[in-house]
């Protein structure tokens, strides 16, 4: 069971995500908070795996606490539920430590995916979202392989695929190695980029242009 936390300030969409997410075996929605001092504190009683995590709140907003429960429990995942796309929302939210972007208007199917899939290691930025964090990139920069300069040859190809979404099983299979050298080559890529999880380490890929949008293919096909 995936244990998930709530946070919203508006109780109708509490609720509503409460039935949608509790007509799914897998998860267990083991509270709800409504704004981000509540999050914090639940998160500290409750232990969720995930918190499901709005942006726009009194007291303390989701970005702030995004980047306390991620400073204080960095095994527990926040996935941000939001109406807010602007630019400065999502890079926000990706630098407090959120692992990844959902819109609202999602379907409940896709919002339990992204949920199940976040748990599992995997990247869930909202397509929408995607397409502008993508258009921004190739618009405001070009390549940047000098960033990357102290990864290994291996931690690049590894790097690339995380930046796609893949887990390290997912890696694992397709350079057929094992999942404890993606473990390990992952800590040595977040170390080397002084970052804290793999979101972030992806949103540094777009934005030095190591990936691209397009068609969603490597800027480089190491497949």
């Amino acid at each position: 069971m995936i244990r998930v936390l709530i946070v919203d300030d508006q109780k109708v969409v509490t609720e509503g995500l409460r039935v949608i997410l509790s007509s799914e075996p897998t998860l267990d929605v083991i509270g709800v908070a409504h704004n981000g001092a509540q999050a914090v504190e639940l998160v500290g009683t409750t232990k969720p795996d995930l918190v499901l995590m709005d942006l726009k709140m009194p007291i303390m907003n989701g970005i702030q606490a995004t980047r306390v429960i991620r400073e204080q429990y960095p095994d527990i995942y926040v996935l941000v539920l939001t109406t807010f796309d602007a630019d400065e929302w999502v890079f926000d939210a990706i630098r407090a430590g959120a692992s990844g972007y959902m819109l609202k208007d999602s379907d409940g199917d896709d919002i339990i995916a992204a949920i199940e899939g976040t748990v599992e290691g995997k990247t869930h930025i909202d397509p929408a979202i995607a397409d502008k964090l993508f258009s921004l990139a190739k618009e405001q920069v070009t390549p940047n392989d000098s960033f990357f300069a102290d990864l290994s040859e291996r931690e690049l190809i590894i790097l690339k695929h995380m930046a796609r979404g893949l887990t390290n099983a997912d890696i694992a299979e397709k350079l057929h190695i094992a999942s404890g050298t993606v473990r390990n080559n992952v800590s040595s890529i977040l170390s080397k980029l002084a970052v804290e999880d793999r979101t972030q380490a992806a949103a540094l890929s777009w934005h030095h242009g190591l990936v691209h949008r397009g068609t969603g293919d490597l800027m480089n096909n190491d497949d």
